[in-house]
């Protein structure tokens, strides 16, 4: 496949997919930032009639400073609604989608609104109608570009819907011409639209920019896999969601036995090449919520979502699926068995945070060496 080709894929792999759980906790932080700016844009909203008004001098309408009044105290009350969610411990995967909903969906009917005071202001009102460029250019606090491309196509969509049910409703050209909002253009309401889609590339590619640093920075060069960074970050919030879901949780430290051998007989690249042989093999066993983490140059941290006992015996099923699969240094040559030990840890019983369970685990692990390697030790001796 083309360079071009891997960079449109990862692109959408990036945009498209679920993030991983650093990108949420991230988000998550991100919609409480947005809840609170909502709340000072909304509490600022609040003087947009008054400044209207001063600024016609008192020839506005009546009607659109009561809607813009009625508007402006309606988004403050649920402004702190969604403040006062995305301020709870819990975190809600369903919380971005259902502001973001919001945000594009007051701006809407904010706009309906101002069909009553002036046919023409839904077409040209500015200042309202940035709010959908707002609520698009928000989602990138929230580090998830699924949510980006959703608030660009609902913003599109239901402006598209209310411009095209406004000019159908009016009855003559002259509905059309407003002194304070001159003439609405089908154009002009074609240009909005393009911003509004300019205005979510924009945004998605930030999105997109930000995942790939913190991708980069919690991730290993070689494999992909979270590296130590990642995992000392991670895992509070791991075993956080491990005891209020009351699951399992068994750490697992391996480490690969004499593997030194492979880059003193065959060099570096061979060495790199066995690594990502045996994290390919690896993967293999992991269930949905289970991670693969290298900590080290022939470390591995398995992060499995069940009782040591059966952690156990995936890890013996492991050594078999290694012990069939031989890793091939160089063309022609003989295959090599590559082994590893482990040390198991299970939460909270051997430990109630990482350091603690990496103290056991590799105190197992040591053990399992001097017993021999190629083994896996899951109690104390």
């Amino acid at each position: 496949m083309s360079i071009t080709g891997d960079w449109k894929r990862d692109l959408l792999r990036t945009l498209f997919s679920r993030p991983d759980e650093v990108m949420l906790d991230l988000g998550a932080g991100g919609e409480l930032l947005v809840a609170r700016v909502r709340a000072a844009l909304s509490a600022l909203s609040l003087l947009l009639p008054l400044l209207a008004l001063l600024v016609s001098g008192g020839a506005g309408s009546a009607t659109e400073l009561v809607i813009g009044l009625g508007a402006s105290i309606f988004i403050n009350i649920c402004a702190q609604i969604w403040l006062a969610l995305a301020n709870q411990r819990r975190r809600h995967g369903w919380l971005p989608f259902a502001t973001t909903t919001y945000d594009v969906t007051t701006t809407t009917l904010v706009v309906g609104l101002l069909h009553f005071s002036d046919p023409v202001a839904p077409f040209n009102s500015i200042v309202v109608w940035c709010f959908y460029l707002f609520s698009i250019g928000m989602t990138a606090l929230r580090n998830d570009g699924r949510l980006t491309f959703y608030a660009g196509g609902m913003a599109m969509l239901q402006y598209g819907l209310l411009t095209a049910a406004l000019l159908a409703q009016a009855g003559s050209a002259e509905q059309l011409v407003s002194v304070d909002y001159g003439t609405v253009s089908v154009a002009a309401q074609v240009e909005r639209l393009v911003l509004m889609l300019l205005m979510t590339l924009l945004t998605a590619t930030m999105v997109y920019r930000m995942q790939r640093l913190i991708e980069s920075s919690g991730s290993d060069g070689l494999t992909g896999l979270p590296n130590r960074a990642w995992l000392v970050q991670r895992m509070p919030r791991i075993l956080e969601t491990v005891r209020e879901e009351g699951e399992s949780l068994t750490l697992a430290l391996l480490d690969l036995d004499d593997f030194k051998r492979i880059n003193v007989d065959y060099g570096h690249l061979a060495g790199d090449r066995a690594i990502r042989h045996v994290a390919g093999s690896m993967r293999e066993i992991l269930r949905q919520k289970e991670r693969l983490v290298r900590i080290g140059g022939q470390e591995f941290v398995l992060l499995l979502r069940c009782p040591i006992g059966n952690a156990w015996e995936r890890l013996d099923r492991l050594r078999h699926l290694m012990a069939e699969r031989p890793f091939v240094p160089e063309r022609g040559g003989d295959p090599l068995q590559i082994t590893f030990s482990g040390g198991l840890a299970a939460y909270p019983s051997d430990g109630g945070d990482v350091s603690s369970l990496l103290r056991s685990a590799d105190r197992r692990l040591q053990a399992a060496k001097q017993e021999g390697c190629n083994r896996v030790v899951a109690r104390d001796v």
